[in-house]
C-alpha cells in the first residue's frame, strides 16, 4: 500500500511527463527557409552561454525549408523541439491539426512569441534599370518578378498578403480590381520556388527576374554578401509587418525531457546578446538598445498589420489560405 501510495503521488506530481534520468545532449530546430546563417550564429552562441551557466553540452540542430511546409513535416512526425517560423498560421496549425501545442502557444513569450520581425522588401539589380520602387510597379509587363510559392513558403504568403494590402489601400477596397491586381502580379512571375532561399537563388545564380520580393533581412544580407556593386535595396512605401513566431512542442519536448534547455533556447532569442545577434542579420528587434544601435540600417517604412488590413491571422486563413480560398483561385488563375 506504501509503495503504491508514492507511485501515485509522484505521477501526481509529474502529471502525464515521462521520467528522464537527464535531459537530451541535443535538441532540434525546425526553422524556416533563409533562416539559416542566423540560426547558425544563434546556435553557437547559445551553447556556450548553456554550457558557461549549467556546465553541460547542449547541440541544437537545425532543419530549414518552407515554414508551411516545415509544419507539414512535423505534423507527419517529425521531432521539432522547438519551431522558429516566420508564419503564425504555420504554428497555429500544430495546435489545430496536430495538437502538439496549447492554444495559447502565443501568450507564453513577449510581443505575440515574436521575438522578432521584418517586412517583404524589394532586391533590384544594380542602377534599378526598371525603376521598380512600389507595388504597383510589379505589374508592368516589362517587369520579372522573383517570390516563393506563397503556398509552401511563409515568405511567400506575406508577399501575397503585402501585395494584398497595398491594392486594397490602391483600389479603395474594390475586391474586383484586388484581384486582378494580384492575378496580374502572379502571372509576372516565371517560376515558383519552394523557399524564400529558391527564390534568391533564381534572382541571383540563375540571372532570372528584374526583381526579387523576399524579408528585408535575405534583402540587405544578400546585397551585402553579393556587393552593392551588383544589386540595389528598396524598401517600398508600404509593407506587411511580418512576425517570425516561435515555440516550445510541447508533446515533443516533454516525451524527450527537454523543455528546459528549449525553453532556454527561446528565451535567449529575447536577451540582449540574442537580439543583438538578430539585428546584425538585418531582422528588425524589440529591444530599445538593440534597435537604437542598429537604426541606421533600417529605412523608415510604413507597416501594415494582419489585423487590421484583414481582420487577423484566423479570418487570413479561412478566406485566403484554406483550400479553395482566395490564394486557390488566383493562383490557379494566373
Amino acid at each position: 500500500m506504501g509503495k503504491t501510495f508514492l507511485y501515485a503521488a509522484v505521477a501526481l506530481a509529474l502529471g502525464t511527463a515521462p521520467v528522464h534520468a537527464e535531459e537530451p545532449k541535443e535538441i532540434l530546430n525546425v526553422s524556416y527557409d533563409i533562416g539559416r546563417e542566423l540560426y547558425e550564429q544563434i546556435d553557437k552562441a547559445f551553447t556556450a552561454a548553456w554550457k558557461e551557466k549549467t556546465g553541460n553540452d547542449i547541440t541544437v540542430n537545425q532543419s530549414h525549408a518552407g515554414s508551411s511546409k516545415q509544419a507539414r513535416s512535423i505534423l507527419e512526425g517529425l521531432e521539432a523541439d522547438v519551431v522558429t517560423f516566420n508564419q503564425v498560421t504555420d504554428v497555429q496549425v500544430l495546435h489545430d491539426k496536430g495538437n502538439l501545442i496549447p492554444a495559447d502557444w502565443q501568450s507564453r513569450l513577449p510581443n505575440n512569441s515574436s521575438p522578432y520581425y521584418s517586412l517583404p522588401a524589394f532586391l533590384v539589380r544594380t542602377g534599378n534599370p526598371k525603376n521598380i520602387r512600389n507595388w504597383d510597379d510589379l505589374v508592368r509587363e516589362d517587369v520579372e518578378v522573383i517570390f516563393p510559392n506563397p503556398k509552401t513558403s511563409g515568405n511567400g504568403r506575406y508577399t501575397y498578403l503585402a501585395a494584398t494590402a497595398y491594392a486594397k489601400e490602391a483600389f479603395g477596397n474594390d475586391d474586383a480590381k484586388v484581384r486582378e491586381f494580384i492575378t496580374k502580379l502572379f502571372k509576372r512571375v516565371p517560376v515558383f520556388d519552394t523557399g524564400g532561399r529558391g527564390a534568391t537563388t533564381t534572382f541571383t545564380e540563375r540571372g532570372i527576374g528584374d526583381v526579387l520580393i523576399t524579408f528585408e533581412a535575405e534583402v540587405l544580407g544578400t546585397q551585402k554578401q553579393l556587393g552593392k556593386d551588383k544589386y540595389d535595396v528598396v524598401v517600398p512605401p508600404i509593407s506587411l509587418l511580418s512576425e517570425f513566431p516561435v515555440t516550445v512542442v510541447d508533446k515533443v519536448a516533454d516525451k524527450r525531457g527537454s523543455r528546459t534547455v528549449s525553453e532556454a533556447y527561446l528565451n535567449y532569442l529575447y536577451s540582449p546578446e540574442g537580439q543583438d545577434i538578430v539585428a546584425r542579420n538585418f531582422n528588425r528587434v524589440h529591444d530599445e538598445a538593440v534597435k537604437a544601435k542598429y537604426k541606421a540600417q533600417f529605412p523608415e517604412v510604413r507597416l501594415v498589420k494582419v489585423e487590421d488590413a484583414f481582420g487577423g491571422w484566423k479570418q487570413v486563413s479561412k478566406e485566403h489560405f484554406a483550400e479553395g480560398g482566395i490564394l486557390d483561385q488566383l493562383f490557379t488563375a494566373r
